[in-house]
């Protein structure tokens, strides 16, 4: 009987938990997006509210503003996370939005040129915070953000897998006849030539996905860079109208299909560069789309 006593005494014993040591790993996630009109701001927030049904979720709004940033960090510490996965509900990784957001967390040594100018713009939600007080310092918009818990940071959309289902799909939904039809994916870009070469070998990984889903009889893409100066734009402007034509000459239906996150505003000076052509332009951007909230998930894990 003492022997059967003193085996189960050892099981309890390794079944017991080890007090004082390490608390389990709980990782929260901070999701990055652009602040914009009020739809967009809440399909954001229908996002992180399902992420957070099964991770600690928080927004920080804006193009690398640091008091968002700060706030989204430290309400994610307060729900007791160990770590922080920073997701960028971006188009690209090839954006000074982003490194200049991978200075302000702490994972990139030297400030990016654009830094200086996001710290002087307010993006934030309605309501954003303020990181001081009146009686406090101010913070330098542009300084490092210390964190309580390590962080680290995914990638942009750029060429997932996911983002090539999701255009295929947008393009499936304005098709009629594949074999006579000719898709181009048209993305905003970004100014610098070496970030829009980076951009357009994400969009041809993209497009090719799209032409081996569906048997179009092409799949072209390009960037408008809508923030460029008027020569870029104006060529960028060019290069897509004739495009379009060059299709329609071909005797070919034109689906437009804006690789965008949401419509709320782009997609209106994409119409105005298109205006007097034939085609047709899918109904919805990237978001809203269900297979967001797994793509925000699959990232952070």
């Amino acid at each position: 009987m003492k022997s059967l006593h003193g085996a189960i005494l050892c099981v309890l014993v390794a079944a017991a938990p080890v007090f004082g040591g390490q608390p389990p790993s709980k990782t929260g996630i901070l999701l990055l997006a652009h602040g914009g009109q009020a739809q967009w701001n809440e399909r954001v927030q229908d996002v992180a509210r399902r992420v957070n049904q099964q991770m600690p979720a928080e927004v920080a709004f804006g193009m690398a503003t640091r008091a968002n940033i700060k706030t989204a960090i430290d309400q994610l510490v307060a729900r007791g996370v160990t770590n922080i996965v920073a997701v960028p509900l971006f188009i690209s990784s090839h954006s000074s939005v982003i490194t200049s957001t991978e200075f302000l967390l702490g994972l990139r040594h030297e400030a990016p040129a654009d830094l200086a100018k996001f710290a002087k713009m307010s993006h934030g939600s309605p309501g954003g915070s303020s990181e001081h007080s009146g009686h406090e310092p101010a913070v330098d918009p542009a300084s490092p953000i210390k964190s309580l818990v390590p962080i680290r940071m995914t990638p942009a959309f750029n060429r997932h897998a996911v983002i090539g289902a999701i255009l295929t799909d947008r393009a499936r939904s304005i098709s009629t006849a594949p074999a006579s039809e000719a898709v181009i994916v048209v993305a905003h870009g970004p100014v610098p030539e070496d970030d829009n070469r980076k951009w357009l070998d994400d969009m041809r990984a993209l497009a090719d996905l799209v032409r081996q889903a569906v048997p179009f009889a092409s799949v072209d893409y390009l960037t408008v860079r809508d923030d460029a100066g008027p020569a870029i734009r104006d060529a960028a402007t060019k290069e897509l109208r004739d495009k379009v034509s060059a299709q329609r000459a071909a005797g070919r239906r034109v689906l437009i299909v804006p690789h965008l996150m949401s419509f709320g505003g782009i997609e209106k000076g994409l119409r105005e560069r298109l205006e007097g052509l034939d085609y047709t332009m899918t109904k919805q951007a990237l978001m809203p789309d269900d297979r967001i909230v797994e793509w925000v998930l699959a990232s952070a894990r």
